[in-house]
Parts: C-alpha cells; sequence; structure tokens
C-alpha cells in the first residue's frame, strides 16, 4: 500500500470515529435552544454556538471510541481503532482538540456559554470513561450531555439558561431510552430494559404537550412535528420490545438517534414558528444520509 492510499485511508477512519451523522443532530439542539431562548439580534453568536457543539460532540465521541478500544476489538472488530485503521493515540489528539475547540467556540459567545460548554465536555468524558458501565447512572450520564447541548443554544442569551433549564429534562429523558435501549444492541437481555426505554419515550411525547402551558409556546403549532416524531419513534421501538433480536433494537436505536433532529424541531416550532421547525427539520435528510455512509451506533 503506498503512502497515499494509506493516508487516504487512515483520513477516512478518523472521519468515521467522528461520526458526522450525529454531529448533525447536535446542531438541531443548538438551533431549538437558540429559538426557545427568543434572542433577536446578530447571528453570529449562532454561528460560534455551532461550532462548539461541533466540537463538543465530535470530541465526546471520538473518545467513546477510544475508551471502548479494547471491548470492540472483541464485539466491533470493524470499527476504526480495533481494525488498525487509526490509532489510540491519534484518535486521543483529535478528541482532545475537538472538545477544546467546542469550549474556546463557546467562550466567543458568553462565560456561561463556555460554562455550559465545559459541563458538557466532563460529562461526555465521564460517560465515555465510567458512565456508560453503569446501567443507572449511563443513560442519565449521556442524557445531560445530550440537555446541556441543548441549553447551549439558549445560552446565547445567558440570562434565559435559568429560566429554560428543565427544557434539558426532556433531552435527559430522551437520550435515557435511547441509551438504555442500546445496551440490548449486542447482546439481548432482559424485557425490563427494552419497556423502560419504550416508557421514557412515552413521557418525553406527553413532556412536548405539557410544554403547551407556556405562554411563549405553540402547542398547536408543534403539534404536527409531534405527530411525526411519535411515529420516527414509538414504531420501531415497540418493534424492538416485541421482537427483541440485536438487530431490530439496532434499527430502533438509529431511529431514536436520527429522530433527535425531529424532538429539535418540536421544540423550535412551538418556540419560534412552524418555518423555523421546518428549517431544523431540513437537517434530518442530511443526517439520514450521512448514516448510509458513517456509523450511527
Amino acid at each position: 500500500m503506498n503512502t497515499a492510499t494509506f493516508s487516504q485511508n487512515s483520513l477516512w477512519a478518523y472521519l468515521q470515529l467522528l461520526r458526522p451523522a450525529n454531529i448533525v443532530t447536535a446542531w438541531a439542539d443548538v438551533l431549538a435552544g437558540f429559538a426557545a431562548s427568543g434572542y433577536v439580534g446578530d447571528l453570529t453568536p449562532l454561528a460560534w454556538l455551532l461550532l462548539a457543539t461541533t466540537g463538543l460532540y465530535g470530541g465526546g465521541i471520538v473518545f467513546n471510541d477510544v475508551f471502548d478500544a479494547k471491548l470492540d476489538a472483541e464485539e466491533r472488530p470493524e470499527r476504526p481503532i480495533p481494525s488498525g485503521r487509526a490509532s489510540v493515540w491519534g484518535a486521543t489528539i483529535l478528541g482532545s482538540i475537538f472538545l477544546s475547540v467546542g469550549v474556546i467556540a463557546a467562550l466567543q459567545v458568553s462565560w456561561k456559554s463556555a460554562t455550559v460548554a465545559a459541563i458538557v465536555a466532563s460529562a461526555a468524558l465521564v460517560y465515555d470513561a465510567v458512565g456508560k458501565h453503569n446501567a443507572v447512572l449511563g443513560p442519565i450520564n449521556m442524557g445531560v450531555c445530550r440537555g446541556g447541548n441543548l441549553l447551549l443554544g439558549v445560552s446565547v442569551a445567558p440570562a434565559m439558561v435559568g429560566e429554560y433549564w428543565y427544557l434539558a429534562l426532556i433531552a435527559i429523558a430522551y437520550i435515557a431510552g435511547i441509551t438504555t435501549l442500546s445496551r440490548d444492541e449486542v447482546k439481548v437481555s432482559n424485557s425490563t430494559t427494552r419497556v423502560t426505554a419504550l416508557s421514557l419515550i412515552v413521557i418525553v411525547i406527553f413532556g412536548l404537550l405539557a410544554l403547551g402551558l407556556l405562554n411563549n409556546y405553540e402547542v398547536l403549532t408543534a403539534l404536527p412535528f409531534i405527530v411525526l416524531f411519535a411515529t420516527r419513534v414509538l414504531l420501531p421501538f415497540i418493534k424492538a420490545v416485541r421482537q427483541p433480536t440485536p438487530e431490530q433494537i439496532r434499527i430502533a436505536v438509529k431511529a431514536g438517534v436520527l429522530s433527535l433532529i425531529v424532538l429539535d424541531a418540536t421544540l423550535a416550532a412551538g418556540f419560534a414558528s412552524w418555518t423555523y421547525g421546518l428549517l431544523v427539520l431540513s437537517l434530518l435528510p442530511i443526517s439520514m444520509a450521512l448514516s448510509r455512509i458513517f456509523a450511527v451506533t
């Protein structure tokens, strides 16, 4: 193999570690939080926050493979690190750069944004290193990462983070559901895991409807998005409960990850407008296209 071919293969391997389809879902988090903040003004802060979430999610997902290198060698030998196409050292450098960019980019908006970014980065590393191995705290830990990412978007108006902190609970419950189900991807466990995951998704749907109690959230505007979200997520999750095979569970988890964009579009539509919701939803085909090229789970 010549040097050029090796370099191309190596670059492709590190791109796989970043899981681009997932990063697009992180952009949707920030856009939804931005809508909730009610911010009106220069869009430069939004651009910085989109760069920040790219760094935070990209870095976190790379370190996930770094800490899982030995386990993946047994369960997923085709992954970049165990296959030898990427090195642990190289992935560590890449992940560190991305996390640093995430915090530094957030600092360009405000200290509160940087604080939220630092919390998300720390939570991601804790999850990658130890959190994922705890059946109860692991899903919550992962949910905190995505909930914090949503609040990162809200932080474009720093004072609003304290006002809308509870929005993170929706993201936490949803990601906890997906993470709980993903534990059965390789080896199917007892039905309690799958039922718990499905229950969390149902709670999220009711939570989206409950936001209609807020004065500045138009639930009727968000309703078509809620129906789309429920359809995309509930059907594969119910099928995974009824037919608990690793493949079916993997399909449900993938649908759950990509439907993060639909969840964010629902929030965006309710807080801003249906057109803004459609703007966020337009990220879905991009993420789906990337998911055909790069692994999501």
